[in-house]
């Protein structure tokens, strides 16, 4: 789908580290301000053992899971929105992402410097939070400029600039008392018109609490990770803990000794799969699953998709000519041991275009063009 995430926070929290671990690659990750200067994009696979036990059971050619893409985006310092650092580079770059993983520091290392000299995850936040709410304010208050000229003119036109103008100043309310775009409450109506407005503040977003080794052990009880997890539910937002560090480290490793390395560091898993897990569910995006003797496949689509739409996802002549689909949940197909089992049990129902495809879902689709 070509959805992605953008890696932000201030310089010398570990974005770049973590970017690492994410993709694999070997980017600069270097104990100065504006290390990474231009976006570096890692695509990363969701971790889903659905799709494992499915190749299982299909015993393919190819095996292929969901992906999400990162971006590691330059460190933001106090007075970006006006230039400061590599401040319009950063807005530039992080305009185009569809939502946010925010990390903040939450661990202590003095031969990492901070750029404020102590280690306060909420202050960080504030930073960047200003800055993009600064942001917000000055394109808001041009296109608002535009839109007061247009209200002026009659008929539909001048009462659509009039509707817009209603949501931008309930928009704007929320940004001057420092509070994002996307805690303002809109009717169905009026989240077009905030979307048009393509602001920074909008994007979803979620915290990464950035920790060092030895809190992995008691993060439940960690002082500044509390402070994290308390603001993500103020906010309605998603966030995990995770120690970039370990997690580059983990991702050097063959795969037969990840597992004991886990063990010794307190994990049951990388804390890399919580974090692709929870930018998949930011994104409001789920799978459905294809399988055949050539490839067993999770597809990207978002919750709520229609069939048709879904079909399209694999070819858009699957969806042009959309006839019906065959479908049955993950779970039951393992349940039945083959897709003839299923069939001869009546188990695989067919459904057609008004179908919402589930997450979980694995679909044949019938089409002519």
């Amino acid at each position: 789908m070509g959805l992605s995430i953008g890696i932000v926070g201030l310089p010398n929290v570990g974005k770049s580290t973590l970017f690492n671990a994410l993709s694999g690659a070997s980017v600069l990750a270097a104990n100065y301000p504006f290390a990474t200067k231009d976006p570096n994009v890692g695509v990363v696979p969701v971790p889903d053992d659905r799709v494992e036990k499915l190749a299982a059971l299909y015993k393919p050619k190819k095996t292929t899971h969901a992906a999400l893409q990162f971006v590691d985006i330059a460190g933001l310092v106090r007075g970006a929105s006006k230039g400061e650092g590599l401040g319009n580079q950063f807005l530039a770059n992080i305009r185009e992402v569809d939502a946010v993983a925010h990390v903040l520091r939450c661990f202590s290392d003095p031969d990492v410097v901070h750029v404020d000299g102590t280690i306060d995850p909420l202050r960080d936040k504030e930073v960047v939070d200003t800055e993009l709410q600064l942001k917000d304010l000055e394109s808001l208050e041009k296109k608002r400029e535009r839109r007061l000229k247009d209200a002026k003119a009659p008929g539909k036109p001048g009462e659509e600039a009039k509707a817009d103008l209603a949501v931008y100043d309930k928009v704007r309310a929320a940004l001057e008392a420092g509070r994002p775009a996307r805690s303002v409450p809109l009717g169905e109506e009026e989240e077009p018109r905030a979307r048009e407005l393509f602001l920074l503040t909008a994007k979803p977003v979620l915290y990464v609490a950035n920790v060092d080794e030895s809190q992995l052990a008691a993060l439940d009880s960690d002082p500044l990770v509390a402070k994290v997890r308390a603001l993500a539910r103020a906010e309605g937002a998603r966030m995990v803990a995770i120690c970039s560090k370990v997690e580059a480290e983990i991702q050097q490793l063959p795969e037969a000794e990840r597992g004991e390395y886990l063990a010794t560091v307190g994990l049951s898993e990388p804390g890399l799969n919580r974090l692709v897990r929870e930018g998949f569910a930011l994104l409001g995006l789920q799978s459905f699953f294809t399988g055949g003797e050539d490839e067993c496949r999770a597809w990207v689509i978002r919750k709520g998709t229609r069939a048709p739409q879904a079909a399209g996802a694999i070819h858009s002549d699957f969806e042009r000519g959309f006839i019906k689909a065959e479908v049955i949940r993950w779970d039951e197909l393992l349940r039945h041991g083959s897709e003839a089992a299923a069939k001869s049990r009546g188990a695989m129902r067919v459904e057609g275009k008004d179908y919402v495809v589930q997450d979980g879902d694995v679909m044949h689709f019938l089409f002519n063009v």
